[in-house]
């Protein structure tokens, strides 16, 4: 009995007396790097759909791009690349969590990392749109099966409730810092573009911005041999007691209430970011968005063609496009980083309030209904301050407070949803809530603004507003249905 006791420990997140073992660091290290790069890839997109589009989508004989924002084809390749991805990933993220209860936590967390990393180098050198619609399927299925992966495989390894609520919370947490390294990458290729190496004859800083995303391979490759199995799935294993998974199961009368409103709440938690906060990016860097940043695009023009003046050369009008495109990206990254900081902080205080809350109703409505009033009323304002240079310092903020009470909701269901499945079904009833309730039924909010506010020329007042009805319709029905979410028991099945 001591021996086993012995052992358990050994494979566990925590030694003997209590604290934090090697193995614990390594595999929070990676679950961490993990959640960081899934959220580092899911916001990728609205940074550099809008150049990337305009750079694969052709181009006039006078170099003018073919796919302008609002026109019909650009609308149907934004819904696609929003979509299509999200779809993809839903349905092979449902497999992945079917192939974590039957093969592991450990091997499908590794390769469903490596899946995604390569798949977004990869999609940094695409030559036309299906190629980059291709590459970003494969980045979103490696993504949603790495996060079901990585919340059953640290549920797992602390059989302390509070040490795995401190784990999960914490980890998560590193989600909003990959928002804010998607942030920060955007602006150095935006600033660097030109010193760094040509893709296809030209200097292209969303390329870079794509092909960030396969650092995460490099410490995964160096860290996986010293990677432990999780404990109770190996044991269950071992002992032949582990039953085989199935998603029927999932509806059978004991789980299939916690199924159904777990995965529509979890999909009204990504609805209100999707639907709104995502489409940022379109609201203030488009042709008609806000003041200074047109302002800022402009002035970096002005500044090329008076440094190329006193050379006495002239900018190219390609050239002078790539320097507006490079100066807007950079500052519309400047904004939505501040969304990413308030998401931290709201991670941060969930991690926080789970250790002191029971209820877990209670924990996320906590989140859940500020989110309902403030999302909606902030782009309603935002819609109308579009032509108002001063008041950017204001949306900056609105952002902060909006990333905080919407971001946190994610890290709430990698703490619930491991409460609420059995370990031979715990990948596969998370993968359901979060792929298809997330993935696809969440996002699909981006595809009801961009359908909805479609227009030629595109206005951002009209996204801002669609946005704002399409993130509070969400937030309502997260809302409702929270009365019904099922409080789990306290302790995970070992």
């Amino acid at each position: 009995m001591a021996a086993s006791h012995d052992s358990s420990a050994r494979t566990s997140g925590l030694t003997a007396s209590g604290r934090l073992s090697t193995t614990g660091w390594l595999v929070c290290a990676i679950a961490a790097i993990g959640f960081a790069f899934d959220i580092y890839e899911l916001l990728m997109l609205p940074l550099v759909i809008k150049p990337a589009l305009a750079a694969l989508g052709g181009a006039t004989a006078a170099g003018v791009p073919l796919l302008v924002p609002g026109s019909p084809e650009y609308t149907k390749w934004a819904r696609a690349l929003f979509f299509v991805p999200a779809i993809a990933g839903g349905v092979f993220g449902l497999l992945g969590g079917y192939l974590t209860d039957l093969l592991g936590r450990r091997r499908v967390l590794t390769y469903s990392i490596l899946l995604y990393a390569f798949a977004a180098l990869a999609a940094g050198f695409a030559t036309s749109l299906p190629q980059l619609l291709f590459f970003r399927c494969l980045v979103f299925i490696g993504v949603c099966v790495e996060f079901v992966a990585a919340v059953a495989w640290l549920a797992e390894l602390f059989p302390d409730a509070r040490q795995r609520e401190t784990a999960l919370g914490w980890t998560q947490a590193f989600s909003s810092l990959g928002g804010l390294m998607v942030g920060l990458a955007n602006i150095l290729a935006a600033k660097f573009a030109l010193a760094l190496p040509a893709i296809h004859g030209d200097h292209e800083a969303w390329r870079y911005t794509l092909i960030s995303g396969v650092i995460p391979a490099l410490p995964l490759i160096l860290i996986r041999p010293f990677l432990p199995e999780s404990p109770v799935w190996a044991e269950k294993k071992a002992a032949g007691t582990l039953k085989r998974p199935s998603i029927r199961e999932l509806f059978s009368p004991a789980l299939v209430r916690a199924t159904v409103v777990t995965t529509l709440v979890f999909a009204a938690s990504y609805g209100i970011a999707f639907g709104a906060i995502q489409q940022l990016p379109q609201i203030l860097g488009g042709p008609k968005g806000h003041a200074a940043i047109l302002a800022t695009a402009k002035e970096a023009q002005d500044e090329a063609i008076a440094a190329a003046k006193a050379k006495g050369e002239t900018v190219a009008p390609g050239r002078l496009k790539s320097i507006a495109g490079n100066a807007t990206d950079e500052a519309v990254a400047g904004v939505t980083i501040y969304q990413e900081i308030g998401g931290l902080v709201g991670r941060v205080l969930l991690a926080l309030a789970a250790l002191r809350i029971a209820s877990r109703r209670l924990l996320l409505r906590i989140f859940q209904l500020p989110a309902l009033l403030l999302v909606p009323a902030l782009f309603w304002w935002i819609s109308t301050q579009l032509p108002n240079a001063g008041s950017l310092p204001l949306i900056k903020a609105g952002i902060f407070v909006a990333g905080l009470f919407t971001v946190s909701q994610f890290s709430f269901w990698g703490n619930y949803i491991p409460l609420v499945f059995p370990t031979h079904l715990r990948g596969t009833g998370e993968s359901f809530a979060a792929n298809i309730g997330g993935r696809v039924l969440g996002t699909a909010a981006a595809w009801l603004t961009l359908t909805f506010s479609a227009a030629t020329p595109p206005d951002p007042v009209r996204i801002a507003l669609v946005g704002a009805g399409v993130a509070g319709a969400y937030a309502l029905v997260g809302a409702i249905l929270t009365q019904w979410l099922p409080e789990p028991e306290s302790g995970v099945e070992h």
